[in-house]
């Protein structure tokens, strides 16, 4: 992951160049021919080789993708309807179709997909968010594609988020991508809808999501086969924002839109703040409240200032009720607090590892689990 990536930069291209995690997500509209035929092939196809080449150029990719439920009214001959009941069984009949389409495409470039769906409570309830990461980890460790959809199939009406734009944001946070792009019907933010008002201006570059900039997103557009608009794209952004990802909001109707972007098309940039690791390291240290604490021996104090994980062996004992997914505290010999983090493990399970080396966590707990109690990349030094 780039830790470097210029969060001012006004320029998509550069943003793109200089991303090493980009999390990409595409909208029913863009996906699904509006004529009724099903999928574009041939756009699907272009966007695909756009994905190889920046894979080819070491970035590691995400998509979130909807038109699963287009494509289930389509092949179970459902008109659009507002109903839950039937919006959960075009789903459930259009998510495979959907991956079969992105598995064809991805196919000729060699690289593999997995479909991950994913519910609000997964992203806000930190056991399921972890889960969900570490399987996001693996999979963009082994060179796949993960494709990320709301389980519409499965969510309530108060479980769901409604459209995939703040899906995407989450799954950026996730996986703590430098950049979320954004493709739409239209190539950017204007400052009024340029479809009804000629005199509407395109907006380059956003440095901070006011009052004003959410104004000229307005409602959500009517029509079409998409649920989001403007307003939630700039919603979308705004989370994004916050855990220092830029975003980009770009057309995406004609074919290698990203490859368009990197030769200079038209796109609104929409700052962050800081840099996804910085941000991250500040909610662990500042936002969370603590749920128990792990006193450890010097020689593990003297290696997580060295920049290493905390490893079961280097725990003396255990405070607490915790589940895994939870803030520790982290106490060096004498009770100062030095570190908190994200534990790998539960309160019952960080007990039974308790200084053990991690060739032996299979043996005390029955099964394998993380070599790390808790890992760098979740620890923030105090």
């Amino acid at each position: 992951m780039a830790e470097d990536v210029e969060v001012g930069s006004r320029e998509p291209a550069a943003l793109v160049r200089k991303a090493g995690r980009i999390t990409l997500k595409i909208g029913s509209s863009l996906i699904i021919d509006r004529g009724g035929k099903g999928v574009r092939a041939e756009w699907l196809a272009s966007l695909a080789a756009d994905i190889a080449v920046l894979k080819g150029e070491g970035k590691k990719l995400l998509v979130v993708s909807s038109g699963a439920v287009a494509l289930g009214r389509l092949y179970l001959g459902l008109g659009p309807s507002s109903r839950l009941d039937l919006k959960q069984a075009a789903a459930a009949a259009g998510q495979p179709k959907l991956m079969q389409a992105w598995e064809a495409a991805m196919a000729p470039h060699g690289i593999p997909i997995a479909q991950l769906l994913l519910t609000l409570d997964d992203t806000e309830r930190r056991r399921r968010w972890l889960n969900a990461r570490a399987t996001s980890e693996v999979l963009l460790g082994q060179g796949v594609l993960p494709i990320i959809n709301e389980n519409d199939s499965v969510a309530t009406d108060e479980l769901r988020y409604g459209d995939n734009d703040r899906l995407s944001a989450r799954a950026a946070q996730m996986v703590r991508s430098d950049l979320l792009i954004l493709l739409s019907d239209v190539d950017g933010l204007y400052t009024a809808d340029p479809a009804r008002d000629p005199a509407a201006r395109h907006i380059g570059f956003v440095p901070a999501i006011t009052e004003e900039v959410e104004g000229y997103a307005g409602g959500a557009k009517a029509g079409g086969v998409g649920t989001g608009g403007m307003q939630t794209k700039i919603a979308a952004a705004k989370i994004a924002r916050s855990f220092g990802c830029a975003t980009i909001v770009a057309a995406g109707e004609g074919e290698h839109p990203v490859r368009r972007l990197l030769e200079g098309a038209r796109a609104t940039v929409i700052a962050a703040q800081g840099s996804p690791a910085s941000a991250y390291k500040q909610w662990i240290a500042g936002s969370l409240s603590p749920a128990g604490a792990v006193s450890i021996d010097e020689g593990a104090a003297k290696a997580l200032r060295a920049g290493r994980s905390l490893l079961p062996a280097g725990v003396t004992e255990v405070a607490g009720e915790f589940e895994r997914g939870a803030c520790l505290r982290v106490l060096a010999p004498g009770g100062a607090e030095i570190a908190r983090g994200i534990s790998a493990y539960t309160a019952a399970e960080t007990q039974a590892i308790c200084g053990c080396g991690s060739d032996r966590i299979a043996e005390r707990l029955g099964y394998s689990g993380p070599n790390e109690l808790i890992h760098r990349d979740d620890m923030v030094m105090l």
